[in-house]
């Protein structure tokens, strides 16, 4: 395995101690603020830097020694949180002004604290009667691009790479961002509109996790791939059974519970920073 060290200078000190926890053979430097550390194994000393490597906001991941980005076929990802800055419902809310009461429901859903499908349909009930024209307002006034999310997308695309967004989201932002970021595919949940307002409602079943991880699983078979042939990248709860799917699993800024469970943690660093992980 390697260990891969990224996001900002590597105190010579704690270089020193990761050595020796990981009997590393070599560290390489690579730019720009990137650490290669071959031959590494993950031990409780490790472990016990981590604290350390945080301190210095830093980012760390082991993944097999040679890797390539090309070796995968497929990437899916969640958009709210993970692909987007914001909380797609949560700024609807704000139109509609009760975006302290959905934002409360929407963080324990990410915590795993309540399932999702009761969420959504929560925080969906305090929005009807809201006028629809308000979706346009947050795709062009409110929604922001991840960092590195234009850089990995490029990258995978070049690889070879097919592009997915899996969303407890809707589809008034998934398909937008489809054809403007040139995903191959997209699925979330289509907000129900009646006399130009929300009424409250989806249209047909609701995408939650187990869809989320259902539609992954039938891209991966329909493209011919391999479960390692897979990436997925979320940050909420909801996001892993998904990720259970993939044969490297990624998370984004993502809450305690999807961070212990998950392959790979960027804490810090943009979206990007996970193609330092793989070799030319």
């Amino acid at each position: 395995m390697n260990l891969i060290i990224q996001g900002g200078a590597l105190p010579t000190f704690l270089l020193d101690r990761i050595l020796a926890a990981t009997g590393a053979s070599a560290a390489e430097p690579l730019p720009p603020q990137v650490v290669r550390l071959r031959d590494a194994r993950r031990t409780a000393e490790f472990d016990a830097l981590i604290p350390l490597i945080d301190a210095e906001k830093l980012d760390w991941a082991f993944i097999a020694a040679g890797r390539k980005l090309s070796d995968f076929g497929l990437i899916c990802f969640d958009m709210d949180s993970t692909l987007i800055t914001i909380e797609c419902i949560d700024e609807l809310a704000d139109f509609a002004g009760k975006k302290a009461e959905v934002s409360e429901v929407t963080e324990a859903a990410m915590r795993g604290e309540i399932d999702y499908r009761e969420s959504l349909r929560r925080r969906l009930a305090l929005m009807a009667g809201l006028d629809a024209r308000v979706l346009a307002r947050v795709f062009g006034e409110r929604l922001l691009l991840s960092d590195g999310a234009r850089e990995l997308l490029e990258a995978v695309q070049n690889a070879g790479l097919r592009t997915a967004i899996l969303s407890g989201g809707f589809t008034y932002f998934t398909e937008r961002l489809r054809i403007e970021l040139g995903f191959d595919f997209a699925t979330s949940n289509e907000l129900e509109i009646s006399g130009g307002k929300l009424t409250g409602r989806v249209v047909g079943d609701i995408i939650d996790a187990a869809a989320k991880a259902h539609h992954l699983g039938r891209l991966r078979d329909e493209l011919g791939l391999r479960k390692d042939q897979v990436i997925a990248i979320g940050d909420g709860a909801n996001d892993l059974m998904m990720m259970a799917e993939a044969g490297l699993s990624v998370a984004f800024h993502a809450k305690p519970a999807t961070r212990a469970k998950a392959d790979v943690a960027i804490n810090f660093g943009g979206l990007d920073a996970l193609l330092n992980l793989f070799e030319d």
